[in-house]
């Protein structure tokens, strides 16, 4: 069999140099080349691709019959909302978070759950089957019949798992997998790729269903390649605040569901429990009004959450003021300050203007303008709006008050929480009769948002 030849590979971005470079040529990145053995084409697989099988002809997309996705439950709620409705047969899941988030916690509950369904298997390759059996007796699960495999070696993993033929694999984590056809060591990027591409093909050729997990880097992007989060189905990320018990699970990539979708957890003893009303843990209870406060209603997916925004106004202690932001884009709150001096009449240049999403959460959309904007106002005047106001739509350069998607239904969230008046976009003011119990204030320009906020002092 021929040798391998040797090739300089990005530990950042999988790109490969026949030479070693100080920098990545493809994105950038310095001292991140190193030396890697690449796999030689042998005879027998030049053979096997010379004589495989023509692909599947064209097909006009009207004509191709439309395949049921079967999903599988996993007991959980909130982690089937942000799957979509729950695991799809033959899909691949890959889950990051940082390290003690709860990775772990929630994939032994999912499996003791799903246990009594059908098979399963955990493979760890980090812990000890002792360690496992010890966290699942501390978490109280209901069921310690889970069968756990110690091992790293993709192949011996394929081989178990083909002789169990389990409905759920669970693999703890991808970069501790390695495979003999890469000569390179545990967590590279070529290993990181070859393990990957091995797991993805058994899912698909048999129907089981794969979650892998994955380390993330420092910047909290899950750790290896890009076309590791390409070659996967689903990509979810845990996300916390920092001493917060609550737990959230994001869906940023689902080929089987909606992206964004949102899952709440609170870590307990017994391990994650759901959170049916994830609006409640972002609002602050004050026990009177106090400015520098607004509550907005941010859409996460297809799910609508009250979420509390909150300003801090005050006088610059040096000549450059400060503009902090914690949940939101701190170039969009300078953006916000300039519309509202040039169209709102209100000067904060020499202010000193903080921005905070109560409970860690981050929104990314525009819906957070006008409650960032009047939050701000409330504290630079230091009167608070009136209880029971919600506050959401987007801010144009040009001063107008632009509207978002979705708007009837935010609406509906606010009512359902007990709120009894919203200052809204014009554009979202519902068309038809609908029983909203709630007291809609349109406004088009940024003035009227302003006045209409000062009304509801």
């Amino acid at each position: 069999m021929a040798r391998g030849r040797k090739q300089f590979v990005c530990q950042q971005c999988a790109a490969t140099s026949p030479q070693w470079a100080g920098q990545c040529p493809e994105c950038g990145a310095w001292n991140s080349m190193a030396e890697q053995t690449a796999p030689a084409r042998s005879a027998a697989r030049g053979a096997a691709a010379a004589g495989r099988a023509p692909a599947a002809g064209v097909q006009i997309l009207s004509e191709v019959a439309e395949d049921a996705l079967p999903r599988s439950g996993t007991g959980m709620q909130e982690f089937d909302r942000v799957l979509g409705g729950g695991f799809v047969a033959g899909g691949v899941v890959l889950i990051g978070g940082d390290p003690g988030i709860g990775k772990s916690t929630l994939l032994l509950q999912v499996l003791a759950r799903m246990q009594e369904g059908g098979a399963t298997l955990y493979v760890t390759g980090e812990e000890s089957p002792s360690q496992v059996a010890l966290r699942a007796r501390r978490l109280g699960l209901p069921r310690l019949d889970l069968p756990v495999l110690s091992e790293t070696g993709v192949e011996d993993i394929v081989a178990a798992a083909e002789q169990a033929r389990p409905g759920l694999l669970v693999v703890d984590s991808i970069q501790t997998l390695h495979s003999e056809r890469v000569e390179s060591a545990a967590g590279s990027v070529s290993q990181l790729r070859e393990t990957a591409s091995q797991l993805v093909a058994y899912a698909k050729r048999s129907g089981c269903t794969i979650v892998l997990v994955g380390h993330v880097t420092k910047e909290g992007a899950i750790a290896g390649p890009r076309v590791l989060e390409h070659m996967v189905d689903t990509v979810l990320y845990f996300e916390h605040d920092a001493g917060s018990r609550f737990r959230v699970v994001r869906a940023v990539k689902n080929r089987f569901g909606a992206v964004n979708e949102l899952g709440v957890f609170a870590m307990e003893e017994s391990g994650l429990r759901e959170v049916p009303n994830p609006s409640a843990i972002f609002l602050s209870r004050h026990a009177e009004p106090v400015p520098g406060s607004a509550v907005t209603v941010a859409l996460q997916g297809s799910r609508p959450l009250l979420v509390e925004v909150q300003a801090l106004v005050d006088a610059a202690q040096s000549g450059h003021p400060r503009r902090v932001t914690q949940g939101t884009d701190a170039g969009r709150l300078a953006m916000l300050i300039a519309v509202l001096h040039r169209h709102g009449g209100i000067a904060l240049a020499d202010q000193d203007v903080f921005a905070n999403v109560v409970g860690g959460m981050r929104i990314g959309e525009t819906a957070a303008d006008l409650p960032v904007l009047l939050a701000a106002v409330s504290s630079l005047r230091g009167r608070a709006l009136a209880p029971g106001t919600v506050v959401f739509g987007e801010v144009g350069l040009a001063g107008e008050i632009r509207p978002v998607q979705q708007g009837e239904e935010r609406l509906r969230e606010a009512a359902k929480q007990g709120f009894r008046r919203a200052i809204v976009p014009a554009a979202n003011k519902p068309r038809r009769a609908v029983k909203l119990d709630i007291e809609v204030r349109a406004v088009a320009r940024l003035q009227e948002a302003l006045e209409a906020a000062a009304d509801a002092d």
